[in-house]
């Protein structure tokens, strides 16, 4: 079998209604049981919440918020609907420090479709070299290997000759981890004259993973894939054979929203990436991850017809301080919000002659007379700050998901 399961291949109209019918037990779900988005939703009646035009009326709760809604209510900033018990399996955390419950069903963070898309099949020895230690990635590898019937030599990191030692042993047939780490690894086995020849597939994550360092271990008779996970919501989409893009996983929900907003881009623009996930234990609503992507037009080359993601573009969070005061991508969005004849829009932040300067490039065919003051008005109601204002042609702003760019240069 070629795929995972069968709702990998059906038809993307199948697919949105239910994902859509799905939606409203979910926000019900996380409004009556996680205190954090019974607040948040207190005014939301989820029986309506029955489209995507709905869906981006909620607020965009954002990874970067974490760490400080933690704070004031521990462990899990009321966001999850589990407490200590047979619910939470486990609790990680990653830095921040962010907590994150484990539940106790197979293949908690979804990440064996992934798995299964890298070859990896039941009675193959899966080397997982993903941290035990704190955070959950070496239980995100670990359970998802278990779902698909594979044994794990759970290896973690470091150790790097002993590492090298148990796979001339054991003679895995897969590696789990980081694709740096794999190198570092297969140099030491070289260094040492030690043959390891066992290995013929790896999942990689954590890291960049770039055609050459994807191609040095093909030349080693390594067969890598990458997919795009956190430690919040599991598995959102994964590399297939086809290397067009990443599939998104069958149980999320993805927007991609202009940075600092809740709002969805136009198709093809980047943006950030805000994911709803079915999760009945860390039920998140319109989580904002932070990363940039874009959807790809089209399906996969490989036959799943799920929706596409370029992968990672970059961060979404481009606070920048001008003049000692911060400035952010909402408050750009904001400007632009209160003048709609205004297409896209990107604030440059430069410093000629050494002094802080910002100018609102905004997309705009024929600007009427009054307009550039108006906006320069606006900007500098929101932001307490004054900008310039250039007008530029439709389609002339890069599509690269940036709202601020901050251009300075320091001597």
């Amino acid at each position: 079998m070629n795929y995972y399961d069968a709702r990998e291949t059906r038809d993307p109209l199948d697919r949105e209604r239910e994902l859509l019918a799905r939606l409203p037990a979910q926000v019900a779900h996380a409004k009556a049981h996680a205190p954090a988005f019974s607040a948040l939703l207190k005014d939301v009646d989820p029986a309506t919440i029955t489209t995507r035009e709905a869906l981006a009326t909620l607020p965009v709760t954002r990874k970067s918020d974490l760490a400080e809604l933690q704070k004031a209510a521990r462990p899990f900033g009321g966001l999850a609907a589990v407490q200590w018990g047979a619910g939470c399996a486990r609790v990680f955390a990653s830095p921040g420090p962010i907590y994150e419950p484990e539940g106790a069903r197979k293949d908690y963070w979804r990440l064996a479709r992934a798995f299964y898309a890298a070859g990896f099949r039941s009675g193959d020895l899966v080397h997982n070299t993903f941290s035990y230690h704190f955070t959950p990635a070496g239980s995100m590898m670990e359970t998802a290997a278990h779902a698909l019937g594979c044994t794990v030599f759970p290896a973690g990191v470091g150790q790097t000759e002993q590492q090298v030692a148990a796979m001339q042993d054991l003679r895995p047939d897969a590696y789990a981890g980081t694709p740096s780490f794999l190198r570092i690894i297969l140099d030491k086995a070289d260094e040492l004259g030690v043959k390891i020849d066992s290995l013929k597939k790896a999942f990689v994550s954590g890291e960049a993973f770039p055609p050459s360092q994807r191609e040095a271990l093909a030349a080693r008779g390594i067969q890598a894939y990458q997919a795009y996970a956190t430690a919040d919501l599991g598995l959102i989409a994964f590399e297939t054979a086809a290397r067009e893009g990443m599939v998104l996983d069958e149980d999320v929900l993805l927007e991609i929203v202009r940075p600092g907003t809740g709002d969805p881009v136009a198709p093809g623009e980047v943006g950030e990436v805000v994911v709803t996930t079915f999760n009945p234990d860390y039920p998140l609503i319109r989580f904002g991850t932070g990363d940039l992507s874009a959807v790809l037009p089209g399906a996969s080359p490989c036959g799943r017809t799920n929706v596409r993601i370029k992968g990672w573009l970059g961060r979404a969070d481009q606070t920048t301080k001008v003049k000692g005061m911060f400035v952010h991508p909402g408050q750009v969005a904001a400007v632009l919000k209160r003048h709609p004849e205004i297409g896209r829009g990107r604030l440059v932040v430069d410093n000629p002659d050494h002094a802080d300067r910002m100018t609102l490039h905004c997309e705009h065919a024929a600007p009427a007379q009054g307009l550039a003051e108006a906006v320069a008005s606006s900007i500098r109601e929101l932001t307490k700050l004054r900008g310039e204002v250039l007008f530029c042609a439709p389609g002339s702003l890069a599509n690269d998901g940036k709202v601020i760019d901050d251009v300075r240069k320091y001597e």
